[in-house]
């Protein structure tokens, strides 16, 4: 086993990393950001090195600069942790010059799954079932429009380097294609280097199911059962949960297999994640599913399938680094009860989930697994994903998991900044989301409902009568009626145009004198990974344009002036 190892990346899963290697004696050395020089992580490794400013390109994806830190420290192996660096081919392949072990696969399995439209072609060789589309190399606007209409709207266009819902549009119709192409190219280069996109067919009720994988150097590949990720919102995962609920047992057994053959096929090794797309338009007993792409890293919603098997997926990447043999075996593998994580983010709901930032005057958490990057009196900034923590409960079945979830986002507490705490709330205690209702529409279909607030106040631990739970004797919980009187923030006031959130213009449309009409296109605002889309609120002249692409601007920033 290793003695030192170096950790490339940052907040909660370099916490979540210090943490196993600290049980098994494996010191720990952390690289960080200016940004970072009082966050949690750096404090609880063993070392912790500067490695440049807070903008990610000139630290935490500065691959070189992390690997001189992991010679200069002793270190032996470099854990990517996911995001940044971690499927990063030409990463992993600097690190094997350098003499030091990348804990995750080979560059080769890496660069078989980066690209999604190869990954397909790969997989449908290999016997895995893919979703109909165009994944060529004739990237031309009139012809990937002319393969949307061929394939049939609505469609999803895709960055074939992209993840995590990043460089990913949803099209319904031909006339909307090329702003949604331009935007999916231009996030897929700035977030992968790489503007390339495939087309597919948009399934219309998807469920997405995913297997969790593990492979070592020895040829065995083994899954730990799936994770249902349907619950989210811009293709951002929000609620995860494991097992998938009510998948039949064959579906089960069939994905399994499928997701073996494709790590298989690619002659894998560490952990891995086959994500599929399950078609439930006729009900889930009569269900397809088809691949849609392997990340070939550690997922943000491992501790779900942590908690059913019981099982330290971090110190299995560790030991299959080290070049031993999977701790278990397939049968030996077994799933216990139902799990479910929550993310709670720094956003604000009733403006559109746009990112919030400030410093957390409170940050309190019930008893349960936590998972975070932040502590209080921490502050959210605009550079990196505004993910605050993620909580994880473990129960009997899903009916105990969502009680104890439901418990611990009531009893959670987080001041100082807009959060999706009330959303996350109302999301746990839908009767549809309780019935297993899923797919990942849900939350775009019962958005109304779930925004509704919730009211934040302190539970009474000894009296019942204190709950905010809407407890009833011998009968079901009922929601509570909550009535909030207050305006809202207008950023549209008349014709001046404010930013919803800080973040960077990414492209201007508009210049002083233009005539516009409502709904077009002013700019757009980039923040924390998501982009936010300016338009006029009203008929008119721009009068005055305050800012320019490239431009870093704050919360409430005059942009433009429409007379």
């Amino acid at each position: 086993m290793f003695k030192t190892i170096l950790i490339a990346n940052r907040g909660e899963i370099a916490r979540r990393i210090i943490r196993t290697c600290r049980r098994m004696g494996v010191k720990t050395v952390a690289v960080y950001s200016e940004a970072d020089k009082d966050a949690p992580f750096v404090r609880e490794a063993d070392k912790a090195v500067l490695i440049g400013p807070a903008p990610a390109a000139e630290s935490y994806l500065r691959g070189d600069r992390i690997i001189a830190v992991a010679l200069e420290t002793g270190a032996e192996a470099i854990h990517p942790g996911y995001g940044f660096l971690s499927e990063n081919a030409e990463f992993a392949e600097g690190c094997a010059a350098a003499g030091l072990v990348f804990i995750g696969p080979t560059p080769d399995a890496i660069r078989a799954m980066a690209l999604k439209g190869a990954a397909k072609a790969l997989m449908d060789r290999a016997g895995v079932p893919v979703t109909p589309g165009y994944h060529g190399d004739d990237q031309s606007t009139e012809h990937l429009l002319e393969q949307a209409r061929k394939i049939g709207f609505p469609v999803l266009i895709k960055a074939v380097a992209g993840g995590g819902g990043k460089g990913m549009r949803r099209v319904d119709r031909a006339e909307d294609f090329a702003d949604a192409l331009l935007s999916a190219q231009r996030e897929g280069q700035n977030a992968f280097s790489d503007p390339k996109v495939l087309i597919e067919k948009y399934i219309e009720t998807p469920r997405h199911v995913e297997i969790q994988l593990f492979a070592d150097s020895f040829g065995q590949v083994v899954h730990l059962f799936e994770r249902d990720c349907s619950m989210q919102r811009r293709h951002q995962k929000v609620i995860e949960e494991a097992p998938a609920p009510g998948l039949p047992e064959h579906l089960r057994a069939e994905m399994g297999a499928a997701a073996v053959r494709a790590a298989q096929a690619i002659g894998y090794r560490g952990a891995g994640t086959v994500e599929f797309i399950v078609d439930v338009s006729k009900g889930v007993e009569a269900a397809n599913f088809w691949f849609m792409e392997m990340n070939t890293r550690l997922q943000v919603e491992h501790p779900v399938t942590e908690e059913i098997t019981g099982l330290d997926l971090v110190e299995w990447q560790l030991r299959v680094a080290a070049g031993e043999p999977l701790p278990k075996t397939q049968d030996e593998i077994r799933v216990n009860g139902h799990a479910i994580e929550a993310r709670l983010y720094a956003e604000d709901p009733q403006n559109d989930f746009l990112p919030a930032t400030g410093t957390l005057t409170r940050l309190d958490f019930p008893p349960v697994r936590i998972e975070s990057a932040v502590e209080q009196g921490d502050a959210v900034s605009v550079f990196y994903d505004p993910m605050i923590a993620k909580l994880i409960v473990h129960g009997r079945d899903r009916a105990a998991a969502i009680a104890a979830m439901r418990e611990a986002l009531i009893r959670t507490r987080v001041e100082g900044l807009a959060t999706n705490l009330s959303f996350l709330r109302r999301l746990i205690s839908d009767a549809d989301f309780g019935a297993s209702k899923l797919e990942t529409g849900f939350i775009g279909q019962h958005l109304e409902r779930l925004l509704t607030p919730w009211p934040d106040v302190t539970p009474c631990t000894d009296d019942p009568w204190g709950e905010p739970t809407g407890w009833r004797v011998n009968l079901p919980s009922a929601d509570p009626l909550w009535l909030e009187a207050g305006a809202s923030d207008a950023l549209e006031a008349g014709g001046e145009v404010h930013a919803p959130m800080p973040g960077a213009v990414l492209d201007v449309f508009v210049t002083a004198g233009q005539t516009v009409v409502k709904g077009d296109k002013l700019l757009i605002l980039g923040a924390m990974k998501i982009e936010h889309t300016l338009k006029a609120p009203k008929d008119g002249v721009v009068r005055a344009v305050h800012a320019a692409a490239g431009d870093q601007v704050a919360d409430k920033a005059l942009l433009v002036e429409i007379e």
